[in-house]
């Protein structure tokens, strides 16, 4: 059905520009020679689309002969969309996705190995952990540019009046300090935090490297296993407890969204909120009048102040007859200042090194300033490139997580079926 409403709209557009007297060739060039670009992009909140259009506007204004056109698409349905697109041959030249999306693309031919276009000043500016998300085999299959830390939203007076230790992302809580914070934050008709874990895995995981776990592994053939193994049980265990044993976690939030949970914040029922650092704008906008609150680092453990992310993207389809043109049209969006704005207007974090040193980016207001301090520890989400991890967290982990935080299950039910289960479902990607 998709596929025959664009194919009924491209027929529209070619109609328009055929009575225009402007044809377009299929190498994607216009009657008269200018190459004309495709870009489809995710940004869906305003300050961001506005961003993204102006840039489109600019490089237009200054490149007569390459043509972009700005694409809307959705985060709720974008890997649908890309697959049907890619299958009827109708991809959009440049593509904006996450690197967690882009596995099965890469693997799959769609996506276009990057290295032969990518100028030096790019690779440079972007650190060597950050090109790990998009790399798949031996191709760079997307450029990341855009990442986000998950930080601690909480009420600044209910801090305060605990007595607690204010963290910072040089001294962090460990995790049992803060698993005691969240204890002495708890009051009546009051819980010391919530977790909105409506999609447990990727929070699971990514916060798990400061526990020091991984539970993805490679054998010695290179093959992906799971394991399950002490680090893992940090982060897991904590949650679990705060719901289940101290009830400082209140057990309706588990199957809430973020912005689910804002009402409950604003309203004194959570005292802290463990969220992605662009809901912040989020909380500007929505909360009530005199409300003060203010940005914390999350925990650390064995491992360190790390946490796993997977970056926003930018791809190139494999099919587009335009590649270099498309990645100097990437390499523009991505210049310093440029990638400033897509992540003010995103509320996130560039991934350049020049991009993240803007003074713009380092002010106390809003918490920018904790949220810059805590890029170095970002590192590429633990299952960033296996294959079959969508199944696994899908058909595996999330039902069984969800059922470990609720207490419907222990932790020896949990690894065994994260561990056992995966395995098997990994095991048919890897034969």
């Amino acid at each position: 059905m998709r596929a025959t409403v664009r194919r009924a709209a491209t027929a529209v557009a070619v109609l328009a520009l055929l009575l225009t007297g402007c044809s377009v060739d299929d190498d994607g060039r216009d009657a008269d020679g200018t190459i004309r670009l495709r870009f489809q992009s995710l940004a869906w909140q305003k300050e961001s689309v506005d961003a993204n259009k102006q840039l489109v506007k600019e490089w237009n204004a200054a490149h007569p002969d390459v043509r972009v056109d700005y694409v809307q698409g959705s985060w709720d349905s974008v890997h649908d969309q890309l697959l049907t697109s890619f299958e009827g041959g109708e991809a959009p030249d440049v593509i904006h996705d996450a690197s967690d999306d882009l596995a099965d693309f890469a693997y799959g031919g769609y996506l276009a190995d990057l290295r032969p276009f990518l100028p030096d000043r790019l690779k440079a500016d972007i650190p060597e952990q950050s090109w790990r998300t998009t790399t798949f085999g031996e191709g760079v299959h997307g450029v990341p540019f855009l990442q986000e830390p998950r930080v601690l939203i909480a009420d600044t007076e209910l801090l305060k009046a605990s007595g607690a230790r204010v963290p910072t992302p040089e001294r962090p809580w460990s995790w049992q300090e803060f698993r005691q914070v969240t204890e002495a934050l708890t009051g009546k008709g009051r819980y010391g935090i919530a977790w909105p874990l409506k999609e447990p895995v990727s929070v699971t995981l990514n916060l798990g490297l400061s526990g020091g776990g991984q539970l993805f592994h490679r054998d010695g053939d290179g093959k992906a296993v799971l394991r399950f193994e002490q680090g893992d049980g940090v982060v897991t265990g904590t949650i679990h407890d705060q719901v289940n044993i101290d009830g400082s976690a209140a057990r309706s939030a588990l199957g809430m969204g973020g912005s689910d949970a804002l009402p409950g914040f604003f309203g004194g029922k959570y005292a802290m909120l463990p969220l992605g650092f662009s809901y912040r704008q989020q909380v500007i906008q929505q909360a009530p009048e005199g409300f003060d609150w203010t940005v914390l680092p999350m925990p650390a453990g064995a491992g360190g102040a790390v946490q796993g992310v997977s970056p926003q993207t930018l791809s190139v389809a494999e099919e587009s007859p335009h590649k270099k043109e498309a990645v100097a049209f990437i390499d523009f969006l991505l210049r310093p200042p440029n990638m400033v704005r897509l992540a003010r207007g995103d509320w996130m974090l560039p991934t350049g090194t020049e991009a993240l040193a803007d003074p713009s980016l380092h002010t106390a207001e809003h918490g920018w300033a904790v949220g810059t301090a805590l890029a170095q520890g970002l590192r590429p989400a633990p299952a960033q490139s296996v294959r079959g991890y969508p199944e696994w967290k899908d058909k595996v982990a999330t039902p069984a997580l969800q059922e470990y935080y609720s207490g419907a299950i222990d932790a020896d039910e949990l690894n065994k079926r994260l561990v056992d289960d995966g395995n098997r479902v990994l095991a048919r990607y890897q034969r």
